[in-house]
């Protein structure tokens, strides 16, 4: 009994292992499984990074001449509804340039055709190039190179 027991940890461990792996390669937060009376949940805590758009505070007499304040926040219109936007089609890695090292497919500035490849998003091991949905000029680019995207999230505005 004791060796059966052994034995089932070490494959419930393996699999926890292989899940956790899973993860890493996809850019998801969480997985579950259940099978044969077992129900395993792998989750990972991920920092999630809110734009804040800040109102100004009133200035008063105490700030009005006040020396070495910092610049007002910027606040702009949500990037997501921009109708240039070009939003993530599925959970990945987003990557700016075919492989390590080499040129960017794009940069701010950069003219586009539609169809034409702006990034790579990987994921489940597979590369998906992201096209450019019309002809434009790239005016912002929303992700970092390596960087886990969302279902919906903007990546790049075009114009």
């Amino acid at each position: 009994m004791a060796k059966e027991t052994k034995e089932r940890d070490s494959t419930e461990k393996a699999l926890i292992r292989e899940l956790a792996e899973l993860l890493n390669e996809t850019g998801l937060s969480e997985i579950e499984i259940a099978r044969e009376g077992l129900k395993i949940r792998v989750a990972r805590q991920t920092m999630a990074s809110a734009v804040v758009h800040a109102q100004p505070a009133p200035a008063t007499a105490a700030t009005r001449g006040s020396e070495g304040l910092a610049p007002p926040v910027k606040t702009g219109p949500d990037p997501a509804s921009h109708p240039g936007c070009v939003k993530s089609p599925m959970v990945g890695t987003a990557y700016r340039s075919p492989e390590p090292g080499s040129a960017p497919f794009i940069d701010i500035g950069t003219r586009v055709v539609q169809g034409q490849t702006l990034m790579i998003i990987e994921a489940m091991k597979t590369m998906n190039h992201i096209p450019a949905p019309k002809a434009g000029t790239v005016k912002e680019i929303l992700i970092e190179n390596g960087q886990p995207v969302e279902f919906g999230e903007p990546l790049v505005i075009v114009e």
